[in-house]
């Protein structure tokens, strides 16, 4: 019997959308990333499904956080897959992801940067979960926590410029162009609105 898709109309299409956003390349430059980071040795992950899996649980995200700024997450949730129970799992590999997001948010990550964790959990958008590990990069950057691999665009610092009473006074004096000019082009000899095209018999 062929599987068919979750969702149907809409939710469907938003989907799909959502979808072709997930790019392999960034797949790959991620978790070559993570895996420099936290000095992985295990098998590493290919393709989305496989990748979901890796980070699920929150671990590997934690570990992330915690190599570039040792204790910034005091207690990872580990348990043992043979007594714990489905709930008590799901619940604990939530509270990883949270744990990541609010570090990550701590960090310098913009809100609306950051994956939801249902984003992640449920692999609703695994796109913006990879997006957020650049931004990850970026902001741990510009703090000065680094581990020698980057991958995200280094934040600019900001070049803030102080002009004393004087020179702001001085910029008042400057009529703008867009406050319009009286050298260019005029009404002169132009009709004057309203009136008739003047005539003149030849």
């Amino acid at each position: 019997m062929a599987q068919r898709e979750k969702g149907f109309g809409l939710s469907r299409e938003i989907a799909n959308k959502i979808n072709a956003k997930y790019d392999a390349d960034d797949e790959k430059t991620v978790v070559a990333w993570i895996a420099s980071v936290i000095h992985y040795n295990g098998a590493v992950p290919s393709g989305k499904d496989a990748v979901h899996t890796w980070l699920r649980d929150g671990n590997i995200l934690c570990s992330v956080i915690n190599t570039l700024k040792p204790g910034t997450i005091r207690k990872v949730h580990k348990w043992d897959e043979f007594t714990a129970t489905p709930s008590y799992e799901k619940n604990k590999e939530q509270e990883n992801i949270s744990f990541f997001l609010k570090a990550a948010d701590d960090f310098g990550v913009q809100k609306t940067d950051l994956f939801q964790t249902v984003d992640l959990y449920e692999q609703q958008n695994m796109a913006q979960v990879l997006s957020t590990i650049y931004k990850l990069d970026s902001a741990a950057q510009k703090k000065g926590y680094s581990t020698g691999a980057t991958i995200g665009v280094k934040i600019a610092d900001k070049n803030v410029r102080n002009h004393d009473e004087a020179k702001l006074k001085e910029g008042r004096n400057v009529i703008g162009l867009q406050m319009g000019t009286n050298q260019t082009a005029s009404q002169k000899g132009m009709t004057a609105y309203g009136l008739g095209r003047q005539l003149t018999p030849q």
